[in-house]
């Protein structure tokens, strides 16, 4: 069994996000959503984009829904090595 500051550290590294909102709570008095979508900026290569627009729309698919699920499952394998 680990010990609890080991157990807490893992938690906190887990759930960042959460700890940050409840810092801001702590800090304004006010509890604001835990995630919110924020328009991003980037450059991709032109056929890469053209391609990824063309399969979304054929496939009836949210580009940005895609985008988000696929950089959770780029960071998600990145925790596991």
């Amino acid at each position: 069994m680990q010990p609890f500051i080991e157990r807490a550290e893992k938690a906190i590294r887990e759930n960042q996000d959460m700890f940050l909102v409840l810092e801001e709570l702590d800090r304004t008095g006010k509890l604001r959503k835990l995630s919110y979508k924020t328009r991003q900026n980037f450059t991709i290569d032109e056929q890469v984009m053209n391609k990824f627009r063309s399969y979304c729309a054929k496939n009836s698919i949210n580009m940005s829904g895609k985008v988000e699920e696929l950089i959770k499952d780029f960071l998600q394998k990145g925790r596991n090595l």
